[in-house]
């Protein structure tokens, strides 16, 4: 069984025990005190020396006062809970294609410009302490913009975006990989066609592999690293580079969740380019692939305004997240108003503390 809350020091837990020893303290006292009062030579006397009674009243700020031990006593336990808090470690990767396709105009004015001005507008609306870096691919992928919380430099790497021939998608993949994890020692020049090649381990050395040098690695569940995402626009053609499968493989088993947004549209139109041609499609079914891959998700942005409405939708799903955090410090805080609201209330009707 799953329990919402856990402790680091169950053992506090047993000081719990103490609460119905203070309930049974005040009862006595209470007892004690109508014992004091029948001593009276007058039941006269003793109406007049006790009044009209504060009633109900007399109990509020004891019983406030036992709920503010309650509550130190559990904080003193240090209890865990899973919350859904703004993630203060998020990094995103754009990876975006810059490959000739994205000259088509079936997004107006083209793919790239329209993928473009959503990205920036995506970037205004990201909160400020998530960091974002970007790479760019065509026939090769690269880090144009390595990750940075400055929004002008990013929006300045967007600008400078120029069109290439040929289309790898799974090196793009990689290379978002390398950044996040740096310490992995991804090599460029691994990132081949093949479907056993490791772009994080040395030439020549199969997945199943271990390098000598590091810890042999250990998949975890796709789509379990909450600090980090992938955002992959592209019209999902690849030509070459590493195998688009494989690369969203190494992604789903580091646990980083690539969203892919496809640009274009199905149909397609014909381009031209430096005296060739070519039908250009979204190819939908790969990009829906690697984000089923990665536990993640694709959207279709076949319109410049699609495209935004994309990237807001984004930005809501990837700075918040649970998280397992320790909340003594709620409960503390819990306590002490508690024993605020005692004392006040004591002070108010009878003119002691408590």
């Amino acid at each position: 069984m799953n329990w919402p809350v856990t402790f680091l020091w169950p053992q506090f837990l047993w000081l719990l025990a103490t609460l119905p020893l203070l309930v049974l303290l005040y009862l006595w006292l209470l007892r004690r005190r109508r014992h004091t009062a029948v001593r009276f030579a007058s039941l006269s006397i003793v109406r007049e020396a006790m009044g009209s009674g504060p009633g109900w009243r007399r109990h509020i700020p004891p019983v406030l006062l036992l709920l503010a031990i309650a509550a130190m006593l559990l904080a003193s336990a240090r209890p865990m809970a899973t919350i859904v808090l703004p993630s203060q470690q998020q990094t995103i990767i754009l990876a975006m294609d810059v490959s000739g396709s994205m000259r088509a105009t079936d997004v107006e004015p083209n793919r790239l410009v329209a993928a473009q001005n959503a990205a920036k507008a995506f970037l205004a609306e990201l909160p400020r302490h998530v960091r974002v870096g970007i790479v760019a691919f065509a026939g090769s992928a690269q880090v144009v913009q390595p990750i940075t919380l400055s929004r002008e430099d990013l929006v300045a790497a967007i600008d400078k975006f120029q069109l290439q021939r040929a289309t790898a998608i799974g090196s793009a993949i990689v290379v978002a990989l390398g950044e996040l994890f740096p310490g992995e020692g991804i090599d460029l020049a691994n990132m081949g066609q093949g479907r056993h090649n490791d772009p994080f381990a040395p030439q020549g050395r199969s997945l199943d592999q271990p390098r000598e040098d590091r810890k042999p690695f250990e998949p975890v569940a796709p789509g379990s690293y909450t600090s980090a995402s992938i955002i992959l626009l592209t019209d999902g053609q690849r030509t070459t580079g590493v195998d688009t499968e494989e690369a969203a493989r190494l992604a789903a088993d580091r646990g980083v969740r690539v969203y892919t947004v496809g640009v274009g549209t199905v149909d397609g139109e014909v381009i031209g380019f430096e005296g060739w041609s070519m039908r250009v499609r979204l190819d939908e079914d790969t990009l829906k692939s690697v984000a089923r891959a990665t536990q993640a998700e694709y959207f279709y942005a076949g319109t410049a305004e699609n495209l935004k409405k994309v990237y807001e939708s984004l930005s809501t799903r990837l700075t918040v997240e649970k998280k397992e955090t320790e909340i003594s410090g709620l409960l503390a805080l819990a306590a002490a108003v508690l024993s605020l609201l005692a004392a006040g209330f004591s002070l108010l009707w009878f003119n002691r503390l408590i």
